[in-house]
């Protein structure tokens, strides 16, 4: 059972919209059944689990296992009860209220309460990429009892809400995280939640091991006895172990050629619906800090080497969208459908280059260029890219790294000069786009964020009124003349929307519940017998 791959262009189009579609596996199948493993492909092999200092996917992902947020969400977004159980906000938007579920304990045994609310909001406005734009305005955070939580501002942030999700905003135990620095990720012993699972071994390179919470708040979830993340990195292994039934989930766990042979197999779902926390967005930035690059022309001819309908088509075989503006075309209240993709013209880029000060040299090539790619990407967009430049004499050498490498490559060492990025534009443009072009983003280390170290006064200006406009209309103009202002200048190559694909056994029910896809608790999750 699947969803063909014109439905999903048009689901991605839609971007957010809720998704009930008959016979997908995220609709409730029957009564949960008591026990089993799941058996989980995951790559690349994760180096951060918990997405209090980093969004990376593998903290998106593996963290909601073990640390929960204040709210779970629907398809459409609308707000559910988790670690509060009510909310409220004021009517000039500067006081968010939380009544917090009692009797939640942590994983050591301790009670959860409002100072570790308090705690958390406070290291993710200073260690989390997007929480540094999310919480920026945060000037306090109020505990008048252990059960109480009131978020206040000093500016609206009509976006807050939304962004209290497991996977965004993971509420982590101050007695054990006050004991290390911001930038550092908990240990084993310390990875301690209230969440459905409690993480009981890691062997890097390996597996991660989680076992049922015996003591979880909602009884009697969670179904599963115990998840084993494994790390494949060979897709083709992946493919294979999906086949054979040695793995029963995984999220964009194949080459996408194999997808359509994956889809005719009676023994497998694939959900390729784009879920609204997502917001895919994938894009080729610059660094600033090549002199080469500062220069307009240059990187307009790049744009205009790349054709992005045959990435699409060629590369990615047609499970994406072009999508030409900073803003993703998943998020339709926001994008500006205006703004086109840059038609492919490498005789242009020539010319553009000649006139640059760059003109071929004797073996043709007019200078070379570090290319750099996510490792959740494929290589395919690395490869396309590097062949689309040689026709206009670019040479691009690509780098391939590892995930903790790549990071360390780009936003420390700065070793770059060209990197194909997914960063996902979420829900709202504030958290998912912002950190991307906001100057003071730009922080040595700061994975995900400013990595061009573009810095535009207008442009800040325009981001941080975005960031607190309560009016809905004015804040699309906002992001409207923000979007004309990054395509028009080429601060980036804006690329295509690719959405994932969650690939499961067919006995594996409700395995993507509501918002956030597949980076959800799994306390839902059952295993179907004989199925």
């Amino acid at each position: 059972m699947s969803v063909n791959r014109r439905h999903f262009n048009q689901l991605l189009l839609l971007g957010g919209a809720s998704f009930a579609l008959p016979g997908l596996s995220f609709a409730a199948e029957g009564t949960p059944v008591q026990g089993g493993t799941l058996n989980w492909a995951y790559y690349p092999d994760p180096t951060s689990l918990i997405a209090i200092n980093t969004s990376s996917g593998t903290g998106q992902a593996i963290g909601p296992k073990v640390n929960e947020g204040l709210l779970d969400f629907a398809y459409d977004l609308t707000p559910k009860p988790l670690l509060a159980t009510e909310w409220s906000i004021s009517d000039d938007g500067l006081r968010y209220t939380f009544k917090l579920r009692e009797g939640v304990k942590w994983h050591d045994g301790k009670d959860f309460t409002s100072e570790d609310v308090a705690f958390t909001i406070f290291r993710l406005k200073e260690a989390h990429p997007r929480g540094r734009i999310t919480y920026q305005n945060v000037t306090a955070v109020e505990t008048p009892d252990p059960h109480t939580a009131i978020i206040v501002l000093s500016k609206p942030a009509p976006y807050l809400i939304t962004a209290l999700s497991s996977s965004e905003s993971p509420i982590v135990p101050k007695h054990v995280y006050e004991t290390f620095k911001p930038a550092e990720q908990p240990k084993l012993e310390q990875t301690i939640g209230t969440g459905p699972f409690v993480l009981k071994e890691w062997v890097p390179g390996s597996h991660l091991i989680f076992d049922r919470n015996p003591n979880y708040w909602d009884a009697p979830r969670p179904y599963l006895d115990r998840i084993v993340l494994h790390v494949i990195l060979d897709p083709a292994a992946r493919s294979a172990a999906l086949e054979t039934g040695e793995i029963d989930i995984g999220a964009n766990p194949v080459p996408l050629a194999d997808i359509e042979r994956l889809k005719a197999n009676p023994a497998l779902v694939v959900d390729t619906n784009t879920y609204a926390y997502s917001g895919p967005q994938q894009q080729l930035f610059f660094n600033y800090e090549n002199e080469i690059l500062t220069k307009r022309d240059v990187r307009l001819a790049i744009a205009h080497a790349i054709d992005l309908q045959k990435l699409v088509d060629i590369a990615l075989y047609g499970y994406a969208q072009v999508s030409p503006s900073p803003i993703s075309t998943a998020l339709p209240k926001w994008y500006d459908p205006s703004i086109k993709a840059r038609e492919p013209d490498p005789k242009l880029a020539e010319k553009l280059l000649d006139d640059a000060g760059h003109p071929r040299g004797a073996d043709g090539t007019r200078f070379k260029l570090r290319l750099a790619y996510n490792a959740f990407l494929p290589a395919s967009y690395a490869d396309f890219i590097k062949q689309s430049l040689a026709v206009v004499g670019i040479d691009a050498e690509i780098l391939k790294l590892d995930l903790s490498t790549f990071l360390k490559t780009v936003y420390t060492d700065r070793a770059w000069d060209l990197v194909v990025e997914s960063l996902s534009n979420t829900f709202d443009p504030t958290l998912g786009v912002q950190r991307a072009y906001w100057s003071k983003n730009f922080k040595i280390g700061l994975v995900f964020s400013n990595a061009s170290h573009y810095a535009n006064p207008e442009v800040d200006q325009i981001l941080e009124a975005a960031a607190i406009e309560p009016d809905e209309t004015k804040r699309r103009e906002l992001w409207y003349k923000f979007q004309h202002i990054i395509h028009d200048d080429v601060v980036s190559v804006d690329l295509v929307a690719a959405g994932a694909q969650i690939v499961a056994n067919k006995k594996v029910r409700d395995f993507a519940p509501g918002a956030q896809g597949i980076n959800n608790s799994f306390a839902q999750i059952w295993l179907a017998p004989n199925a």
